[in-house]
């Protein structure tokens, strides 16, 4: 486990306190427009099982490593 900075992007996974390098893009299509894009932060250790949670429900878009991440709105 990476940990990281001050202020370094963290894992969205429950108690996780690892650095992120993966950025999960997720829409739930049932209360977002089908561009909207949320997203979750990952480290290794939980980028297979944050995907996966996302998947089952049909929200998960795309992954992608956190350091090629632009944000739609920048």
């Amino acid at each position: 486990m990476t940990v990281p900075d001050h202020d370094a992007p963290i894992c969205s996974a429950k108690g996780c306190r690892a650095a992120a390098v993966w950025v999960l893009a997720w829409n739930n299509p049932k209360i977002h427009t089908p561009e909207r894009r949320k997203t979750w932060l990952a480290c290794e250790e939980h980028r297979e099982h944050l995907s996966k949670f996302l998947g089952v429900r049909g929200f998960l878009k795309d992954v992608v490593a956190l350091a090629d991440w632009e944000s739609p709105e920048g």
